[in-house]
């Protein structure tokens, strides 16, 4: 297969070229920094001067499907085994996101934001999260690689994007994990007392959210990740069996919740109106994450154009269902004001009076959190392994393991990351944070599936790509509009109805444009449509979020486009240009490409 135009590989940046093959315990400079921008202090300066030439090559370098798919993969070293059936990806679905929310979401925001109607929340984010889905299963099908959403809008809109979106697939790693660990440490807690924060060590000197130390969720993150290092068939056969017995005790909880169930405690249905529906819905959100985990296990999946619409589409539908009587359930069987918001489900039984049943649920809620725990882990170590394999972070991170097939450095830093950050963070301070790292990520991915059908370089006329670049950008406006209006609580429908025409019509226009591309195998029904939904509802899912989130969120995006500047920028500058970069930063200026 021919290489990309841009990427052809030298020794130094190409690690398994003309090489003998050298061991996976190493740690020298070369392997972090092997690009010539960081051979020494001259180098760097030289590169540095040249650094707004650079982003501009970068804000509009775009990589392709083989580079992504042959040439990124050689910085790995070894390859990753196929090894994965639809049968696993439906586990693993089934096991990455049963349980990384539902059990530890859905009390807090049934009693603080929504009440009864939080049931209506998981429908709409279960709805948005099935349109993300198609997104994710039509490239993953193409493009059947580690990097998931990475190497997708890496693709489709260019490298500094991607490295937007990498840095928050990070960022929510970090969150998401974190986040299990303390809920893992809540549950099991819950168990033996009445105080879900027994095994945490309060330090007063603190900043409230950060001031319980959290011992027991740093331990349960690091056994996961060990675990998940070994091997991925041996991960997912163990997810496989925990999940079947999770999803029998699952139905246990669904009878018996309706059977205990009080029409007067849905009553108020809304107490917190529609606005607590939606407020709800953006962070709940959380509980439908972890299936882009198994589109990003597409590198070891055996016939991915098979088993990836089975296993993604497949185990997400069934969980949106499961999820809503789960919902209903709880807050059918007790009143919203009276709901634990640490651990719901087990004080629900408990006062009920099937104080047994209370361990039986605590019991399958440990085992979600620990499955997701280990996909989780899996997942994101191959994101972070294709961002090292694209030089955006250092590709020693890349490196796979020869015997087990696993990136083990890769999850070492995505585990020590997380462990830090579960020490000290609690549940409410992460979950922010991850809804807005995840619906940004979403939309992104609703956009770069718009751009591949409707825009190929040197094939689509000018004349359509101005028209298809207005018609997104009026869809991108208009969902923003609805956003805002509601957001300040503006009354009546003529702004409404007014941001909604503009939508509408930037989703007819893209009607018009002729497409470029037809997927090969799987694709997105009913395009442009419901790729502009999807753009609508997690536009419209974020901007339900608070201020706080935003804050948190643009600061950890700053934090990042610094270290872009300073290293990113010109790391992946030097695998774009091999050629030309060394001998031109030898004379002190920059490479043209």
């Amino acid at each position: 297969m021919s290489h990309h135009s841009d990427l052809h590989t030298p020794l130094n940046l190409n690690p398994m070229d003309h090489q003998p093959p050298r061991s996976y315990w190493r740690f020298s400079k070369q392997d972090f920094y092997p690009e010539p921008s960081f051979q020494n202090l001259t180098t760097y300066t030289s590169a540095f001067t040249q650094t707004l030439h650079r982003l501009h090559d970068r804000c509009l370098g775009r990589s392709s499907d083989v580079n992504e798919l042959i040439e990124l993969k050689k910085q790995s070293e070894n390859e990753m085994q196929k090894c994965l059936t639809w049968v696993d990806l439906i586990w693993l679905g089934f096991g990455s996101v049963v349980g990384s929310g539902i059990f530890t979401i859905t009390g807090l925001e049934a009693r603080n934001d929504a009440g009864p109607s939080i049931v209506l929340s998981y429908a709409l984010s279960g709805l948005s999260a099935l349109f993300s889905v198609f997104c994710y299963t039509e490239f993953a099908v193409e493009i059947p690689i580690a990097g998931g959403s990475f190497s997708f809008l890496r693709i489709e809109l260019g490298d500094f994007v991607a490295f937007i979106a990498a840095g928050n697939i990070l960022l929510e790693a970090v969150a998401g994990a974190a986040g299990l660990a303390r809920s893992f440490s809540s549950y099991f807690a819950s168990m033996f007392s009445s105080n879900p924060d027994i095994l945490r060590i309060k330090i007063d000197s603190f900043a409230e959210g950060f001031n319980l130390l959290d011992p027991l969720a740093v331990a349960i993150l690091f056994m996961a990740n060990m675990v998940a290092m070994r091997g991925t068939k041996l991960t997912s056969f163990s997810n496989m069996i925990l999940s079947i017995i999770s999803s029998l005790i699952i139905v246990f909880i669904i009878i018996v919740g309706f059977s205990h169930a009080n029409a007067s405690n849905l009553q108020p249905f809304f107490p917190y109106g529609a606005e607590g529906v939606f407020k709800a819905a953006a962070v709940v959100y959380w509980s439908y994450t972890g299936f882009d985990m198994v589109a990003n296990m597409a590198e070891e999946t055996r016939k991915p154009a098979k088993d990836i619409p089975l296993g993604l589409v497949g185990s997400m539908s069934t969980v949106s269902v499961v999820y809503c009587l789960m919902a209903l359930a709880l807050t059918s069987m007790v009143k919203y004001t009276d709901i634990d918001p640490d651990a719901a489900y087990s004080v629900a039984f408990e006062n009920i009076g099937m104080k047994w049943a209370k361990y039986i649920v605590s019991l399958c809620a440990l085992k979600g959190m620990l499955t997701s725990m280990l996909i989780g882990s899996m997942g994101q170590a191959r994101y972070t392994t294709q961002i090292a394999r694209a030089h955006m972070i250092p590709p020693w991170f890349a490196l796979v393991h020869p015997k087990t097939g696993t990136p083990i450095y890769a999850t070492l830093l995505v585990t020590t990351i997380s462990c830090v950050v579960a020490f000290f963070s609690s549940l409410d301070v992460l979950s922010s944070v991850l809804s807005f790292s995840t619906l940004f990520i979403f939309m992104l991915m609703a956009v770069a599936l718009l751009v591949r059908r409707y825009y190929v370089k040197d094939k689509t006329s000018k004349h359509d790509m101005v028209k298809f670049m207005v018609c997104l950008v009026v869809v991108i406006g208009s969902s923003i509009g609805i956003t805002a209006l509601w957001g300040v609580n503006v009354k009546g429908w003529v702004g409404y109805a007014v941001c909604g025409g503009f939508w509408f019509a930037g989703t007819a226009g893209m009607m018009l444009v002729q497409k470029q591309r037809v997927p090969k195998v799987w694709g997105v029904p009913l395009v442009p449509l419901l790729p502009a939904l999807s753009i609508l509802m997690n536009v419209f899912l974020i901007g339900s979020l608070g201020a706080i989130a935003f804050k948190r969120f643009f600061i950890c995006s700053g934090v990042m486009l610094v270290y872009y500047v300073l290293v990113g920028v010109h790391a992946t500058y030097d695998l774009a240009h091999q050629e030309s970069v060394e001998p031109n930063l030898e004379k002190g200026i920059a490479g043209s490409g």
